[in-house]
């Protein structure tokens, strides 16, 4: 009978675990499905405010849901979720604001993620001149500040002429200027349609954007908006140099708002 009682209560400790695990599943899953996303930093074309390196969550309630916000692969089981383009937008929350940082599907596959900051509104007039971002007709408040510097990122310890822009409706933000004369420092301007953003690279010599093919980008291809940085890791070390792995992790920008 003893043993019995204790194969029976073994059975049930291991049918405990199992009920755990499969709950702390669905929650995940809830999670990363309704809440948050997680994304990574692949790219430099958001230096300052965003390195590569850094892993991030994206918020997909601040702009409701759309037909790419489920559309997601789960990793090792091969099952893809979305996307649903027979779906419209579900608005919980607000639309955009200029200067929010998020995460959209690009227009012209509908498949790759790209995160920009929003810049034009739907009706804004949009132009670079001579490096100057103007607005509606008007220069977006620029101010010089310290030179960029990172001994691994944009510039590879150069400094790099950094500049604090300030839009319309008081957002601030840092943005990159390494090239004086680039491709994207004069451009059209570029009247933003009705249900479509305009959005730009903080390290504007080096980010494709609205500015070239990336093209206005349609309300529905909006993901969410990105909101904290949750690790960041210098991508230059190797995995199997673990004795670096302390000293690779960027402490200092762990649980960073981003804006």
């Amino acid at each position: 009978m003893a043993i019995t009682q204790h194969g029976k209560k073994k059975e049930d400790g291991v049918w405990d675990t199992i009920k755990v695990v499969i709950q702390a599943l669905l929650i995940a899953f809830v999670i990363r499905t309704f809440l948050f996303q997680p994304f990574n930093i692949p790219s430099g074309s958001m230096y300052p405010t965003l390195k590569i390196g850094d892993y991030l969550f994206v918020s997909k309630l601040s702009y409701g849901y759309g037909p790419y916000s489920f559309n997601f692969t789960i990793p090792g089981i091969g099952i893809k979720f979305g996307p649903m383009p027979f779906v419209g937008r579900i608005v919980l929350a607000d639309t955009p604001e200029r200067g929010d940082v998020l995460v959209f599907k690009l227009p012209r596959d509908q498949e790759t993620d790209y995160i920009k900051r929003v810049i034009g509104l739907p009706g804004d007039r949009i132009q670079m001149r001579e490096g100057m971002l103007y607005l509606n007709g008007e220069a977006v408040k620029r101010e010089p500040v310290e030179p960029f510097v990172d001994p691994q990122g944009e510039g590879r310890g150069s400094p790099v002429p950094q500049i604090r822009e300030t839009l319309p409706n008081g957002v601030s933000f840092y943005t990159l200027d390494a090239q004086p004369r680039s491709s994207g420092d004069n451009t059209q301007e570029f009247v933003v349609p009705e249900n479509h953003y305009f959005m730009m690279g903080d390290n504007r010599d080096n980010s494709l954007d609205s500015r070239f093919d990336v093209g206005f980008v349609p309300y529905e291809n909006l993901v969410g908006r990105a909101e904290v940085i949750f690790f960041s890791f210098d991508v230059n070390t190797r995995l199997w140099e673990i004795w670096k792995i302390p000293m690779s992790i960027r402490w200092d920008r762990i649980l960073n708002w981003v804006g």
